[in-house]
């Protein structure tokens, strides 16, 4: 018994068009909504100017060389026997200064060792801001 007779029969056929226009509209609604952690932040805690603090400068040890090799701490004379004895003068000079600058004001003939036993004293006594003095040409 055929109740439907010759008819065709019709696939059923499902829209897609209205489910990705759902689809769309859940998605930017997602997106809008959803708050998005940031996992590696860097805590930075940046210094604040105050103009009514004077930089404290740190104390200055001199240390002259001249050509002969020999001497001078903060105007007074030292005679180079061991590095050792050269970082007790430093000491010395430094009095309780907790780090200070050693400035190396070395003649242009002085031998290269006497800045190294400056140099290495400093070491010893540890002293680690070393500086040079230096001099700039006569203008011709």
């Amino acid at each position: 018994m055929n109740l439907r007779g010759n008819r065709a029969r019709d696939d059923p056929e499902i829209n897609f068009i209205p489910l990705i226009d759902v689809l769309l509209v859940i998605l930017i609604f997602l997106m809008v909504t959803t708050t998005y952690q940031r996992v590696a932040e860097l805590q930075i805690t940046l210094p604040e100017a105050d103009a009514e603090q004077m930089k404290q400068r740190p104390k200055e040890i001199n240390v002259g060389i001249d050509a002969q090799g020999k001497y001078l701490i903060d105007k007074t004379v030292f005679t180079f026997t061991t590095a050792a004895a050269l970082a007790d003068a430093l000491r010395k000079a430094a009095g309780d200064a907790k780090e200070p600058v050693v400035i190396i004001n070395a003649d242009a003939n002085a031998t290269h060792q006497s800045v190294i036993h400056v140099m290495e004293a400093a070491r010893m006594a540890g002293y680690i801001h070393i500086t040079f003095a230096t001099q700039s040409p006569p203008p011709n």
